[in-house]
Protein backbone atom coordinates (compact mmCIF):
# COMPACT_ATOMS: atom_id res chain seq x y z
CA UNK A 1 0.00 0.00 0.00
CA UNK A 2 1.32 3.44 -0.91
CA UNK A 3 1.34 6.30 1.57
CA UNK A 4 0.87 10.04 1.66
CA UNK A 5 4.57 10.65 2.41
CA UNK A 6 5.73 13.70 0.43
CA UNK A 7 9.35 13.72 1.53
CA UNK A 8 11.65 15.07 -1.17
CA UNK A 9 8.89 16.93 -3.01
CA UNK A 10 8.27 20.64 -3.42
CA UNK A 11 4.84 22.28 -3.32
CA UNK A 12 3.58 25.74 -4.21
CA UNK A 13 0.30 26.83 -2.61
CA UNK A 14 -1.47 30.00 -3.73
CA UNK A 15 -3.53 32.09 -1.35
CA UNK A 16 -1.52 30.50 1.43
CA UNK A 17 -1.19 33.49 3.77
CA UNK A 18 -4.28 32.52 5.75
CA UNK A 19 -7.34 30.30 5.95
CA UNK A 20 -7.51 27.13 3.88
CA UNK A 21 -4.30 27.93 2.02
CA UNK A 22 -2.24 28.26 5.18
CA UNK A 23 -3.71 25.00 6.45
CA UNK A 24 -2.89 23.24 3.20
CA UNK A 25 0.68 24.54 3.26
CA UNK A 26 1.06 23.28 6.83
CA UNK A 27 -0.36 19.85 6.00
CA UNK A 28 1.91 19.45 2.97
CA UNK A 29 4.90 20.42 5.11
CA UNK A 30 3.87 17.94 7.81
CA UNK A 31 3.78 15.25 5.11
CA UNK A 32 7.41 16.08 4.28
CA UNK A 33 7.21 18.52 1.38
CA UNK A 34 9.17 21.73 1.04
CA UNK A 35 6.56 24.45 0.63
CA UNK A 36 6.39 27.77 -1.21
CA UNK A 37 3.77 30.05 0.31
CA UNK A 38 2.41 32.28 -2.46
CA UNK A 39 0.15 35.27 -1.81
CA UNK A 40 -0.29 39.00 -2.39
CA UNK A 41 -0.23 39.58 1.38
CA UNK A 42 3.50 39.66 2.05
CA UNK A 43 3.24 40.22 5.81
CA UNK A 44 0.89 37.33 6.56
CA UNK A 45 2.57 35.08 4.02
CA UNK A 46 6.00 35.57 5.54
CA UNK A 47 4.57 34.81 8.97
CA UNK A 48 3.22 31.50 7.68
CA UNK A 49 6.71 30.73 6.37
CA UNK A 50 8.25 31.53 9.75
CA UNK A 51 5.76 29.23 11.45
CA UNK A 52 6.54 26.43 9.01
CA UNK A 53 10.26 26.86 9.51
CA UNK A 54 9.79 26.81 13.28
CA UNK A 55 8.18 23.38 12.89
CA UNK A 56 11.24 22.15 10.97
CA UNK A 57 9.92 22.52 7.42
CA UNK A 58 11.71 24.01 4.43
CA UNK A 59 9.62 26.96 3.31
CA UNK A 60 9.88 30.14 1.26
CA UNK A 61 7.54 33.02 0.51
CA UNK A 62 6.84 34.21 -3.05
CA UNK A 63 4.74 37.26 -3.84
CA UNK A 64 2.15 36.27 -6.42
CA UNK A 65 -0.91 37.91 -7.89
CA UNK A 66 -2.42 34.89 -9.65
CA UNK A 67 -3.96 37.08 -12.37
CA UNK A 68 -0.52 38.11 -13.65
CA UNK A 69 1.15 35.78 -16.14
CA UNK A 70 4.60 37.30 -15.60
CA UNK A 71 4.35 36.95 -11.84
CA UNK A 72 3.50 33.27 -12.26
CA UNK A 73 6.59 32.75 -14.41
CA UNK A 74 8.79 34.54 -11.85
CA UNK A 75 7.25 32.67 -8.90
CA UNK A 76 7.76 29.24 -10.44
CA UNK A 77 11.34 30.07 -11.40
CA UNK A 78 12.04 31.26 -7.85
CA UNK A 79 10.56 28.11 -6.30
CA UNK A 80 12.56 25.79 -8.56
CA UNK A 81 15.75 27.73 -7.81
CA UNK A 82 15.34 28.12 -4.04
CA UNK A 83 13.63 24.84 -3.15
CA UNK A 84 15.14 22.64 -5.85
CA UNK A 85 12.13 21.66 -7.92
CA UNK A 86 8.36 21.72 -8.28
CA UNK A 87 6.18 18.65 -7.84
CA UNK A 88 2.89 19.96 -6.47
CA UNK A 89 0.85 23.08 -7.24
CA UNK A 90 -2.27 23.87 -5.23
CA UNK A 91 -4.42 26.53 -6.91
CA UNK A 92 -6.24 27.79 -3.83
CA UNK A 93 -6.27 31.59 -4.22
CA UNK A 94 -9.75 32.96 -4.65
CA UNK A 95 -12.29 35.51 -3.50
CA UNK A 96 -16.03 35.39 -2.84
CA UNK A 97 -18.64 38.04 -3.62
CA UNK A 98 -22.09 37.80 -2.08
CA UNK A 99 -24.85 39.53 -4.01
CA UNK A 100 -28.22 38.82 -5.55
CA UNK A 101 -28.29 38.47 -9.31
CA UNK A 102 -30.67 41.41 -9.51
CA UNK A 103 -27.92 43.56 -7.98
CA UNK A 104 -24.94 42.10 -9.87
CA UNK A 105 -21.94 44.45 -10.03
CA UNK A 106 -20.05 43.81 -13.29
CA UNK A 107 -16.76 45.15 -11.91
CA UNK A 108 -16.88 42.90 -8.84
CA UNK A 109 -17.88 39.92 -10.98
CA UNK A 110 -15.01 40.54 -13.40
CA UNK A 111 -12.49 40.72 -10.55
CA UNK A 112 -13.79 37.49 -9.03
CA UNK A 113 -13.64 35.62 -12.34
CA UNK A 114 -10.14 36.91 -13.08
CA UNK A 115 -8.82 35.67 -9.74
CA UNK A 116 -10.75 32.43 -9.39
CA UNK A 117 -10.84 31.20 -12.99
CA UNK A 118 -8.01 32.96 -14.83
CA UNK A 119 -5.75 32.63 -11.79
CA UNK A 120 -6.32 28.89 -11.69
CA UNK A 121 -5.83 28.54 -15.44
CA UNK A 122 -2.51 30.39 -15.25
CA UNK A 123 -1.47 28.16 -12.36
CA UNK A 124 -2.13 25.12 -14.49
CA UNK A 125 -0.25 26.67 -17.42
CA UNK A 126 2.90 27.37 -15.46
CA UNK A 127 2.78 24.12 -13.50
CA UNK A 128 2.62 22.21 -16.80
CA UNK A 129 5.51 24.19 -18.26
CA UNK A 130 7.70 23.50 -15.24
CA UNK A 131 6.72 19.87 -14.57
CA UNK A 132 6.49 18.40 -18.08
CA UNK A 133 9.49 16.69 -19.70
CA UNK A 134 12.08 19.33 -20.52
CA UNK A 135 10.60 21.81 -18.05
CA UNK A 136 12.51 23.52 -15.26
CA UNK A 137 11.50 20.75 -12.86
CA UNK A 138 10.68 18.11 -15.47
CA UNK A 139 9.62 15.19 -13.28
CA UNK A 140 5.84 15.35 -13.58
CA UNK A 141 3.73 15.94 -10.52
CA UNK A 142 0.31 16.86 -9.20
CA UNK A 143 -1.97 19.88 -9.49
CA UNK A 144 -4.83 20.28 -7.04
CA UNK A 145 -7.39 22.97 -7.82
CA UNK A 146 -9.74 24.24 -5.12
CA UNK A 147 -13.33 24.36 -6.33
CA UNK A 148 -16.26 24.39 -3.88
CA UNK A 149 -19.47 22.62 -2.94
CA UNK A 150 -20.97 25.75 -4.54
CA UNK A 151 -20.10 24.15 -7.88
CA UNK A 152 -22.53 21.31 -7.16
CA UNK A 153 -25.47 22.97 -5.37
CA UNK A 154 -27.64 26.05 -5.92
CA UNK A 155 -26.94 28.24 -2.88
CA UNK A 156 -28.54 31.70 -3.13
CA UNK A 157 -26.45 34.86 -3.08
CA UNK A 158 -23.24 33.51 -4.61
CA UNK A 159 -24.05 33.11 -8.30
CA UNK A 160 -20.79 34.35 -9.81
CA UNK A 161 -18.70 32.58 -7.17
CA UNK A 162 -20.58 29.36 -7.93
CA UNK A 163 -20.03 29.86 -11.65
CA UNK A 164 -16.32 30.37 -11.07
CA UNK A 165 -16.03 27.16 -9.08
CA UNK A 166 -17.93 25.25 -11.76
CA UNK A 167 -15.40 26.68 -14.20
CA UNK A 168 -12.56 25.32 -12.09
CA UNK A 169 -14.18 21.88 -12.27
CA UNK A 170 -14.14 22.02 -16.09
CA UNK A 171 -10.60 23.42 -16.20
CA UNK A 172 -9.46 20.51 -14.05
CA UNK A 173 -10.90 17.89 -16.36
CA UNK A 174 -9.65 19.48 -19.58
CA UNK A 175 -6.19 19.95 -18.05
CA UNK A 176 -6.06 16.30 -16.99
CA UNK A 177 -6.98 15.22 -20.52
CA UNK A 178 -4.34 17.46 -22.10
CA UNK A 179 -1.66 16.29 -19.68
CA UNK A 180 -2.43 12.67 -20.43
CA UNK A 181 -2.61 13.10 -24.19
CA UNK A 182 0.62 15.08 -24.34
CA UNK A 183 2.59 12.90 -21.92
CA UNK A 184 3.24 15.59 -19.33
CA UNK A 185 3.14 13.16 -16.40
CA UNK A 186 1.08 15.62 -14.33
CA UNK A 187 -2.10 14.55 -12.57
CA UNK A 188 -4.76 17.25 -12.25
CA UNK A 189 -7.57 16.99 -9.70
CA UNK A 190 -9.79 19.26 -7.65
CA UNK A 191 -11.56 19.22 -4.32
CA UNK A 192 -14.98 20.68 -3.49
CA UNK A 193 -14.72 22.06 0.07
CA UNK A 194 -17.86 22.49 2.10
CA UNK A 195 -18.50 25.67 4.10
CA UNK A 196 -15.64 26.14 6.56
CA UNK A 197 -15.54 28.82 9.29
CA UNK A 198 -12.56 30.69 7.89
CA UNK A 199 -12.66 34.46 7.38
CA UNK A 200 -14.24 33.87 3.95
CA UNK A 201 -16.78 31.38 5.28
CA UNK A 202 -17.77 33.67 8.13
CA UNK A 203 -18.10 36.58 5.71
CA UNK A 204 -20.49 34.52 3.57
CA UNK A 205 -22.71 33.78 6.57
CA UNK A 206 -22.84 37.46 7.56
CA UNK A 207 -23.52 38.69 4.04
CA UNK A 208 -26.21 36.17 3.13
CA UNK A 209 -28.01 37.17 6.33
CA UNK A 210 -27.64 40.86 5.44
CA UNK A 211 -29.34 40.14 2.09
CA UNK A 212 -32.34 38.72 3.94
CA UNK A 213 -31.70 35.15 2.86
CA UNK A 214 -31.34 34.02 6.48
CA UNK A 215 -32.41 35.52 9.80
CA UNK A 216 -28.85 35.75 11.10
CA UNK A 217 -25.28 34.55 10.35
CA UNK A 218 -25.83 31.78 12.88
CA UNK A 219 -28.98 30.73 11.03
CA UNK A 220 -27.03 30.66 7.76
CA UNK A 221 -24.37 28.39 9.24
CA UNK A 222 -27.05 26.25 10.84
CA UNK A 223 -28.84 25.86 7.51
CA UNK A 224 -25.63 24.57 5.92
CA UNK A 225 -25.11 22.10 8.76
CA UNK A 226 -28.70 20.86 8.35
CA UNK A 227 -28.06 20.24 4.65
CA UNK A 228 -24.91 18.26 5.49
CA UNK A 229 -25.41 14.56 6.29
CA UNK A 230 -22.42 14.57 8.66
CA UNK A 231 -24.14 17.40 10.54
CA UNK A 232 -21.33 19.93 10.86
CA UNK A 233 -19.35 22.53 9.00
CA UNK A 234 -16.01 21.64 7.48
CA UNK A 235 -12.68 22.24 9.19
CA UNK A 236 -9.45 23.38 7.62
CA UNK A 237 -7.74 20.06 8.26
CA UNK A 238 -10.55 18.22 6.43
CA UNK A 239 -9.64 20.12 3.27
CA UNK A 240 -5.88 20.01 3.85
CA UNK A 241 -5.86 16.24 4.31
CA UNK A 242 -7.64 15.81 0.97
CA UNK A 243 -5.01 17.97 -0.75
CA UNK A 244 -2.20 15.88 0.74
CA UNK A 245 -3.91 12.69 -0.44
CA UNK A 246 -4.36 13.91 -4.01
CA UNK A 247 -0.76 15.17 -4.07
CA UNK A 248 0.65 11.84 -2.97
CA UNK A 249 1.37 8.43 -4.48
CA UNK A 250 -1.73 7.15 -2.69
CA UNK A 251 -3.62 8.89 -5.53
CA UNK A 252 -1.21 7.88 -8.29
CA UNK A 253 -4.00 6.55 -10.57
CA UNK A 254 -6.39 9.45 -9.99
CA UNK A 255 -6.62 12.34 -12.43
CA UNK A 256 -9.43 14.51 -13.76
CA UNK A 257 -11.40 13.89 -10.58
CA UNK A 258 -13.38 16.23 -8.33
CA UNK A 259 -13.32 15.07 -4.72
CA UNK A 260 -16.19 16.34 -2.54
CA UNK A 261 -14.96 17.25 0.94
CA UNK A 262 -18.30 18.59 2.09
CA UNK A 263 -19.74 16.10 4.57
CA UNK A 264 -22.16 14.92 1.89
CA UNK A 265 -23.79 18.31 1.31
CA UNK A 266 -23.42 18.20 -2.46
CA UNK A 267 -24.44 14.60 -3.07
Amino acid sequence: MTSSDLAGRTALVTGAAQGLGAGMASALASAGAAVAVADINDELGKQVVEDLRASGARAEFVHLDVREDGQWADAVSAVVETLGGLDIVVNNAGIEVTELLVDLDPAAATELLSINVLGTALGIKHAFRAMRPGGAAGSGGSIVNIASVAATIAFPGISIYSASKSGIDRLTRVAAAESGKLGYGVRVNSIYPGLTPTAMGNKLAVETASLGLFDSPEAAAGAVAELTPLGRLGQIDDMADAVVFLSSDAAKFITGAGLPVDGGMGM
